[in-house]
């Protein structure tokens, strides 16, 4: 029939033959339809043969629309291409991810299917099921067909999707409504958001049932869009049985439409009078309004109309020729208005744009409908939202939710149409094994990372300069970690190294106000001035650590800590030196005493303090420390830090540092078995014990702490060694100085050294050393000026600075009246303990260097045969006096000053 209808536009109007004029041909430009896509399809086939424009009104699949198979079909509607799409829109704007399809079960179903399946698995959206509706035979047992429809009323009542969306055109509505009225007989109501394509042209046939009115309240429908012309209703108002322009068709459209039949209509209806009017018409029956196909409808013939005139106006039209009082154009050929067609664009009676795009589909999109019923059993179609495809990125979708009637079911809330619950922030979607990607598990998002949104399919780090909160649901931003004044820890460090500072200030006023003194003078005091004043500026460094680093202090921090500290530990080093070579100066023959003095302790501190400057040059020259922000260290605080720049250079300072400190301690150890009578030797030790034990201990600790608590360490070593180094060095020293100060004369320093028993005269040696002052009522007068002239000679020595500099004399007296005493007493002087054993070394012995004496040959014969057996010198110096005196130079170390 569709062929038929089609070869008699392109025939002669009697007996179309094609491809043969037989008869007078009507003047055929363009024809408009079909109703369906395979209306259109079937009409384009005879058309396409002629060329002759085609414009449709009705969906047409964008796979079928092939402009190089159909280059004469134009679209007055947007392909399904685009229909997909926007149920895609629609879907992801209410999250409905879990959705039922309901298509006929017919081939175009099928692809629709097809099609849309895809479509909404990319973006992101799953089918629950898919179910078809097949056409209703009716030769099927009537007990078999309501339970067929039953059960699919039950299964769909059940699926937890509560969305369906459904492919229905004019012809397959009955399935639908027996499934409707099936599910309301069985009490198991379809209570489901119902989503109408924008196949289905609404005809009032398919709204007659009342059930199926109920149970579309509240879908939502695709629609071609369609926008108001004004004067419709006008023309429809003029409609009555009289109007004269009826024709056939229009008059069975009317005795259908009023239900009264024209009056010269034959039959027994009612028969029309001038009070039946359109307007009088139910709305469920008959719509007054443009949209849908009648908008495409008339969209369509004014795209032809504006076609031809612009065809006529140009220089390619046609000649006119004069029938009576009309024009008419002769030899024209349909082909031509393609040209003008293909660059249509004009403003229709709505006022918006028309045109076609390079496919031939016209450039809109669509409308979105809520359908309301109402108890009258009326209905209204309320635009609620629309879709453009031409729209930028963002705004291709537009509805208004606040306007949308939802089902009663609902409670006037979008429904929710899922698989399962929606993720939380916090959490991410896991897959579930053998079930469609739309079913997932919600798995907590791990330490770190964070999801802002429902339904996040992965997690995502915070940026570095910010940290994910305890619900892992945002972002905030991480603050500055740095060991601040404004906090307890900070301030306590700074107040700890001010202390310290201002103790060892102390200490160095203390010792430049007895410089004077035999314990500072025996401490050599231009190495204590050094070392007092690096130890002030160790404290003080230590404030560099404190605050926020800049350029400046990241630059101090590194080498004032290396060079102060190597001055500190040189200063240590030259003082230990200094007591070893004193010692082995004393030695007859020793070529030491040329280093004892200013000279090598000089050249120990500034060659050890100069190769670290060296150090911190090149350190600064190659690769300086700069502020630097650690944003990985400390999950929720940027560590606001100073880089090394060299982790190399900075090993070598601290190793170069260590190296010193373990020189300084070794050299000491073994130099504190010296007299001990201020021998500096074992508080150096145990000063570079302290130290070297705090730096050792220093490493795991740095490396196990993060953040502004590496500084509080790294301060806390700088303190705790610089405190080692001040009190090991100096307590005992000032302890002298403030609380003992009878214990810092020359008197006592040059006899305290001794250890031995003094005796003149006629008194004996006791078993047990003991030390005496000089008596003078216990000597012969001629004795006692023997000895002052000895006392004399030594403190002119003492005093000269040129003879042995550094070095304080001193003497023993022993009394030697008998041989049997001579020998004692000479024996005893070997020995530090009470018995003494020759040749062998049981305890330890005194560092003898000489002795003066005795006053008779004799005596200094006896005293020579024991001390020969040693190599120990001699100095004879004989005399008449009747009183033996034996005269003793020995020798004791106060750090660099030897006590002879």
């Amino acid at each position: 029939m569709i062929y038929k209808s089609i070869l008699s536009l392109t025939g002669a109007q009697d007996r179309p033959v094609p491809n043969y004029n037989c008869d007078t041909m009507m003047n055929l430009l363009a024809v408009v339809g079909g109703p369906d896509s395979e209306t259109s399809l079937s009409m384009t086939n005879v058309l396409a043969i002629y060329n002759i424009p085609q414009v449709g009104y009705s969906l047409f699949a964008s796979e079928r629309h092939d402009k190089v198979k159909l280059p004469s079909f134009y679209q007055m509607v947007p392909s399904e291409r685009h229909h997909y799409k926007a149920i895609a829109h629609l879907l992801l704007h209410f999250q409905w991810k879990w959705v039922g399809i309901i298509a006929t079960g017919d081939e175009k179903g099928e692809h629709f299917i097809q099609m849309l399946v895809s479509m909404l698995s990319q973006s992101g959206i799953c089918a629950a099921f898919t179910e078809r509706t097949e056409p209703v035979n009716f030769s099927l047992e009537v007990p078999n067909f309501i339970e067929h429809f039953r059960n699919m009323a039950l299964f769909l009542n059940k699926s937890q999707a509560k969305v369906l969306i459904v492919y229905i055109n004019i012809h397959t509505t009955i399935p639908l409504g027996l499934l409707l009225k099936a599910s309301e007989n069985s009490q198991t109501p379809v209570n489901k958001l119902w989503i109408m394509t924008a196949h289905w042209n609404f005809e009032s046939e398919s709204l007659r049932w009342a059930f199926l009115r109920h149970a579309l309240h509240g879908a939502l429908s695709f629609e071609v869009h369609a926008g108001v012309v004004p004067g419709f209703q006008n023309f429809l108002h003029l409609l009555n049985a009289y109007w004269p322009k009826w024709t056939d068709i229009f008059k069975v459209f009317w005795n259908q439409a009023s239900h009264c039949l024209l009056p010269d209509f034959i039959a027994n209806e009612i028969s029309c009078t001038g009070k039946h009017k359109v307007k009088t018409f139910p709305g469920t029956d008959f719509v007054t309004t443009l949209a849908g196909q009648r908008y495409s409808i008339y969209n369509a013939v004014y795209a032809i109309a504006h076609s031809l005139h612009t065809m006529y106006t140009s220089r390619l039209k046609p000649k006119p020729v004069m029938d009576g009082d009309k024009s008419k154009l002769l030899h024209f050929q349909p082909w031509k208005l393609h040209h003008f067609l293909r660059g249509l664009s004009f403003n229709n009676g709505a006022g918006e744009e028309v045109s076609f795009d390079e496919d031939g589909e016209i450039r809109t999109g669509f409308d979105i409908a809520n359908w309301v019923m109402f108890p009258n059993n009326s209905f209204l179609r309320v635009k609620v939202g629309w879709t453009d495809p031409q729209a930028s990125r963002g705004r291709e979708f537009t509805i208004n939710e606040d306007i949308v009637i939802w089902h009663s079911t609902f409670n006037q809330v979008p429904p929710s149409s899922l698989c399962n619950e929606k993720c939380l922030p916090g959490y991410s979607r896991k897959k579930q094994e053998g079930k469609p990607f739309c079913c997932y598990d919600c798995a907590r998002c791990p330490d770190g990372k964070i999801s802002d949104q429902m339904d996040m399919d992965n997690c995502f780090s915070c940026p570095e300069d910010q940290y994910a909160n305890r619900d892992q649901d945002r972002c905030l931003p991480k603050v500055l970690n740095f060991l601040s004044y404004n906090e307890k820890l900070g301030i306590s460090l700074a107040l700890l190294a001010c202390s310290f500072a201002l103790i060892t200030g102390v200490v160095l006023a203390i010792f430049i106000k007895h410089q004077n003194t035999p314990v500072v003078k025996a401490n050599n005091r231009d190495l204590t001035y050094i070392l007092l004043i690096s130890l002030i500026l160790c404290f003080l460094s230590s404030l560099l650590y404190i605050g926020l680093p800049g350029v400046m202090t990241c630059l101090l921090r590194q080498m004032a800590f290396g060079i102060i500290f190597s001055v500190a530990i040189s200063c240590v080093l030259a003082k230990t030196i200094n007591v070893v070579l004193a010692f082995m100066a004393t030695k007859p023959g020793s070529r030491m005493r040329i280093w004892i003095g200013k000279r090598l302790t000089n050249m120990v501190v500034l060659s050890g303090s100069l190769i670290q400057v060296v150090i911190c040059t090149i350190w600064l020259c190659t690769a300086p420390p700069f502020p630097d922000s650690d944003m990985k260290s400390l999950a929720e605080e940027i560590v606001v830090e100073c880089n090394k720049g060299s982790v190399s250079m900075f090993c070598l300072v601290m190793g170069y540092t260590a190296l010193m400190a373990m020189v300084s301690f070794i050299v000491a150890f073994f130099a504190r078995k010296l007299p001990d009578t201020f021998n500096e030797a074992k508080f150096i030790t145990f000063s570079m014990l302290v130290f070297c034990t705090v730096w050792v201990s220093f490493v795991p600790t740095y490396l196990s702490t993060k953040g502004k608590y590496m500084v509080a360490v790294e301060i806390f070593s700088i303190l705790a060694s610089s405190t080692g180094l001040l009190g090991c060095i100096f307590a005992p020293k000032c302890y002298i100085i403030v609380l003992r100060p009878q214990l810092n004369s020359q008197r006592q320093l040059t006899w305290k050294s001794m250890n031995s028993l003094v005796v003149l005269g006629n008194v004996h040696a006791h078993e047990h050393i003991k030390l005496h002052y000089i008596s003078p009522s216990s000597m012969m007068p001629k004795s006692y000026q023997h000895i002052l002239a000895l006392v004399f000679a030594i403190q002119e020595i003492n005093d000269n600075p040129t003879i042995l500099p550094n070095i304080t004399k001193g003497f023993h007296i022993y009394d030697n009246c008998n041989t049997e005493r001579t020998y004692k007493v000479t024996m005893d002087l070997l020995s530090t303990q009470h018995i003494f054993i020759p040749n062998y070394k049981c305890y330890t012995q005194k560092n003898l260097i000489a002795i003066t004496g005795g006053l008779f040959s004799e005596t200094s014969l006896r005293i020579a045969d024991i001390l020969n057996s040693y190599k120990i010198a001699q100095v004879d110096i004989c005399g008449r006096f009747h009183v033996n005196v034996m005269i003793l130079i020995d020798n004791s170390v106060l750090g660099h000053k030897l006590v002879l």
